[in-house]
Parts: structure tokens; sequence; C-alpha cells
């Protein structure tokens, strides 16, 4: 078997309409100025795509992109990138998955896959390390995902698939490798609207080995020791998978209540993670190689089946509000198989059910009524009656019916399953997200919430937090390794776990810059200097987060995107949750200038040339 080490700088790039494919070598310059997965892909895109191209037309691009840690068994590392225009938003969106195909597209040699056109009929691509194959699957167009992965996918071969929802264009579908889904923004009608229905790699033909062998030896050793004594990626998900979120959430406020409406409820007992574990028998179910092991299975309604996250518990759940567990994960698994965001779907039921409600619209759907929302789903994915109208989001339907104002998205995208308005920080974050409504652009959650570490009701330093956040989660998904390292990597690390958390709370909330400064993101950057061989310091390998981040915020203000777009629904600025007491809403106004400032925008959200210049972007 033949080895890469560290990256084999190859990427595929697909002509569908011409059948035709070449290979591009990636410049060392261009990977140390944007690392790999999510900002190499930014950037072979910026380079090749005309500004207001159609999504769905034969002209956007879309790549995928296996991070340079893929197949060198670090912690948590079988995870690869999606990168495309979004039919949902109009703008750029990026999306990060585990399951298996990404390291059989590793191994088969390549470090990217970009493709363009419109084939004439339905095809899949199958992917050796010879290149590309073009194959007709006239035969599987129609057939829901988990029925073509029984045909596509050996021991060697694994397919990346979209179901009917983004064969029919549905503005929110998703695309499945294994048990994982590439989600948010309609990737899958990307794929749809090429009349690509599936591509297949083929792997096993490279093993993939880290520059430096000793070194990363070592530093994967630490990461995992980091990760198995870290109460929330050791005991809260590795227990109970994310579903661990619904608890905290429901005491803080922030879980989703009847569209936004409220941020907890009493019966939200019902979908603890703790409660899913006890009642259903749940256990794990994860991505290889995984070490924090967060996704779980259980028996719901009589089946085995996924366990469903929490963003899908929030969304397609409680902010229905629906707390029947089998249900939940009934309909995760109907949109898992026709090839639907849960996220964007939830969010749209919710505002067709308040719609509903208020007389704008005319449908079957109400708040904690079950009876309707399967039936919703399938006619959303066939695009069949009013369905063919929700396939196009909340955003479409509210502009066209009116009641924009509960209309739960920022730039088109859904909101996830967060209420800011308990979470001012990621209030900020879900506004200035690139691609729109994003809780993982820059988990403040975490920071405001779960660790206590900053107080979720101030403004203070909260800019200056996201942009910290952005910069460096912009570096894990290019690596790419699982954004749930950041509770082990930055809280484990001597200085961070001995510090009293009273003094660090203080140091974060009353003194940023200096706290930002301290925080250790060594394991990271080893991570990534030993398996390329490129040496980069702390200051150089966040530099380039901040480049990507950037790029993509220029990519999306060549479409038209500025101060008028990072903004928060109505509901969230000017009235409070039900059961707040304060009728606390999101400060946005003055936390946004403020990072306008820190992120060298002018006053509208345009990066400004000289600051690009200093990025070398342009």
């Amino acid at each position: 078997m033949a080895k890469i080490i560290g990256c084999s700088n190859k990427i595929l790039e697909v002509d569908l309409g011409e059948k035709k494919f070449t290979t591009y070598t990636v410049p060392e310059e261009m990977r140390r100025q944007y690392l790999g997965a999510k900002g190499l892909g930014l950037k072979l895109l910026y380079d090749r795509m005309t500004p207001g191209v159609a999504p769905l037309g034969p002209e956007n691009y879309i790549a995928f992109m296996p991070g340079v840690l893929m197949g060198t068994g670090a912690p948590c590392s079988g995870r690869f990138e999606a990168i495309t225009k979004s039919p949902l938003t109009g703008i750029m969106v990026t999306s990060s998955c585990g399951g298996p195909f990404g390291m059989s597209f590793k191994t088969a040699g390549w470090d990217g896959l970009i493709i363009t056109g419109k084939a004439k009929t339905p095809i899949t691509l199958d992917i050796t390390d010879q290149g590309v194959e073009f194959k007709d699957a006239a035969s599987l167009w129609g057939k829901q995902i988990p029925e073509v992965q029984s045909i596509l996918d050996t021991k060697l071969s694994k397919s990346l698939v979209i179901g009917p929802a983004g064969e029919n264009g549905v503005r929110f579908a998703n695309l499945a490798a294994g048990h994982r889904f590439l989600g948010r923004g309609g990737i899958g009608a990307v794929m749809g609207a090429k009349n690509l229905k599936a591509i297949v790699a083929t792997g096993g033909s490279f093993s993939v080995k880290p520059h430096d062998p000793i070194k990363f030896k070592k530093i994967c050793k630490t990461a995992t020791q980091y990760i198995n004594q870290n109460p929330l990626s050791a005991d809260q998900y590795r227990n109970y998978g994310t579903s661990a979120n619904v608890s905290p959430c429901n005491q803080a406020m922030i879980l989703p209540v009847n569209n936004f409406q409220d941020g907890q409820h009493e019966s939200a007992v019902k979908v603890f993670g703790e409660t899913m574990a006890k009642d259903h028998d749940t256990r794990h179910h994860t991505c290889k190689p995984c070490t924090i092991r967060c996704g779980h299975r259980g028996v719901f309604a009589g089946e085995e089946m996924s366990a469903p996250e929490y963003e899908t518990i929030g969304l397609l759940g409680t902010s229905l509000g629906i707390f029947d567990l089998d249900r939940i994960a009934q309909w995760n698994r109907l949109c898992g198989s026709l090839g639907i965001d849960t996220i964007s779907a939830g969010g749209t039921l919710a505002w067709v059910m308040e719609a509903t409600a208020k007389g704008l619209v005319k449908s079957d759907l109400a708040f904690g009524q079950v009876e309707g929302v399967e039936q919703a789903l399938e006619d959303i994915a066939f695009m069949r009656g009013f369905g063919a109208q929700m396939a196009m989001g909340s955003r479409f339907l509210s502009e066209k019916y009116r009641g924009r104002e509960f209309a739960i998205h920022v730039k088109g995208l859904e909101m996830a399953a967060y209420d800011p308005r308990g979470s001012f920080g990621q209030g900020l974050a879900y506004a200035v997200a690139n691609r729109g409504a994003c809780h993982l652009s820059a988990y403040m959650v975490a920071q405001e919430i779960y660790l206590g570490l900053l107080k979720p009701d101030s403004a203070f330093g909260k800019a200056k937090w996201v942009k910290f956040f952005e910069d460096l989660t912009c570096c894990i998904n290019s690596l790419q390794t699982c954004q749930f390292t950041m509770f082990a990597f930055l809280l484990e690390p001597p200085l961070s776990k001995y510090t009293p958390k009273p003094m660090l709370a203080m140091l974060m909330q009353y003194l940023p810059d200096l706290a930002i400064q301290l925080i250790d993101v060594s394991l990271y950057l080893g991570l990534w200097n030993a398996a390329t061989g490129i040496r980069l310091s702390k200051k150089e390998f966040l530099r380039a987060g901040e480049r990507i981040h950037v790029l993509e915020r220029l990519m999306n203000t060549r479409e038209g995107i500025d101060h008028k777009d990072d903004v928060l629904p109505l509901r969230l600025t000017v009235s409070g949750r039900a059961s707040d007491g304060a009728k606390k809403v999101v400060p946005l106004g003055k936390m946004k200038a403020q990072y306008y400032r820190i992120r060298k925008y002018d006053e509208k959200g345009i990066p400004q040339k000289d600051h690009l210049k200093k990025l070398k972007i342009l």
C-alpha cells in the first residue's frame, strides 16, 4: 500500500456536463494560508466561482474536502467539509460531516473534489485512485437514502447520497454519509440540480501518515487523555449525546418552545438526554475514529433507530410544542431517509403552525399536535401541494404570506435550538455568522450557559469572544476535527484547569483581550504541525482562521450581504420569553458595531480593502 505523508495535495476537478476531470495540485503557500477542508475549499471556489451564479444552475460549484487529519487516526478526525452556494440563502454555505465517505475518499489518494456543470441524465460519480468514472443512475433516481446506500456501499466503497428532497430541489435538502449528514443550506438540492445522485469513493489504495509520527503520537495521547477526563466530553456527551444539552438549556430558558415564544417548558423533562438513555436503551453509534462518541442509537416506538440530536429535539420537538421522543425519532428517521435538514424543516413547520393560528395560511398543523407533521415532511420532500412552498423555507413563506416577525431565521437559514434572549453572545454570533443563523460559527452557549464563564445577559466583551471563536472554529473545521474537542482541548490544559473558576470567569468577562492571549490552542496547532510538516506559530495559525472567515464574508458581500442582513428575527429583539419575568431581549446594535470594528469591517459590514491585503486575500 502506498503512503501519503501529510497531504497528497491532489484535487479532483470534475465537469459533469462535459464528463471530464482534471487534477489540480495545491501549492504549499495556499495550504499554509488556508490549511485544508473548509478554508482550502473556500479559496478554491473563490478563485473559480463567478459572483451572482444561480445556486441551482450548472455554473455553481460544490467542493468536498477532507481535512489534513483524515486518515491519521487523530481523535475525532473522521470528518470532511462541503462548500457551495446555498439555494436556501443565496450565499456561501459550508457544512461539516462525519461518516465513512471521507476516509474512503482520502485513502483513494485525494485531498479534495470540486464539481461544476450538470449531467444530462442522473449519474453517480465513482472515484478511485485513478480518477473518476461517470455511471448511469436512472435506476437509483427516486429512491430514498438508505436503499441507495445498501446498493452502493461496500467494505471499501462508501457513498455520499441525496434523497428525493435533493432531487426535487427542496431548498434545505441534505445528503448522507453513512448515518451522518451534511445538513444545512440545501447542499443536497445543489447535487440534485446537477443530476448527481451519489458520489462513491473506493479507498484503501493509500495509507495516511503524519510528517512527524513520533510527535504526532505523543500529541494524540495527550488529546485522548484530555477528552477522557473532561466532564462534558467524557460524561455528558459520551453518555447522552448532544441531547445532554436539553436539560441545561431548559433550565436557562433558552430551549425553543412554540416557535421561540418561550424558552422552557415543564414537559421538557420528557425529552432530556437522561430520560432518553433510561427509557430508550441508547447505545453508542459513532463516527470513526471518535473518542467522544456522542452519536447514539436507541429503541423508539418499538424499533431501533438513531437517537435524535439536540437540534432535532429542539426544532422538530419542543419548538413545535411536542415532547414525545418516539415521534421525534421517527420524524428524524424520515428526514434522514428523504434527505431533509431537521433544523430548517422544524423551523419552517413552526412558522407554519404559528401562521396557521394567526390566520395567515391554511394548514392542519398546530402546536402540540403530532397529527399532520409526518405528512407535511413528505409533502415537502416530494413538493406536493403546500409542501412545495414549505420546501422554500420560512423566509420565503414569511415574505409571501406576512409574519416576518416570527420567521426565526438569519439570512434565510433557520435558527438552531438556542434562544439568544438568554445568551446574548450567541445572539451576536447568530446575527453575524457567515452562513446564517449558525450556532457552530461561534458556540457562545458553551461559555455562557454550560460553563458559566461569561454572563449570558451581558453584552460586554462578547464581540471579542465571538471573533476569537469564529477564527478558532475555522481552524478546527479546516484541520478537520470535531468541534466538541474544544471542551477538552481548551479546558484541560493546566492554566485553564487549575485556575479557580471564579477567577477564570472574572478574567474572561472583564479582561477578554488578556484571556484570549492566554488560551492554549497548542493541541490543534501541534496536530497541524506534526501532520503536515508545515510549521506555523500560534499567531500564524489563528491568522489563518481569521483569513478563512473573512474570505467567506467577502464572498458573501459580493452577493449583496451587508449590515442590513446581520440582524436577528424581530421576536428576539423586541419581545421577551413568556417564562422570563424580566422580558430580556438581545441588545444587538451595540455588540454588532463593536464586532465590525474588531473585524475591521466598515460601518456597513464590508471587509476593508487594506485589511484584505494585510490578510493576503487580495
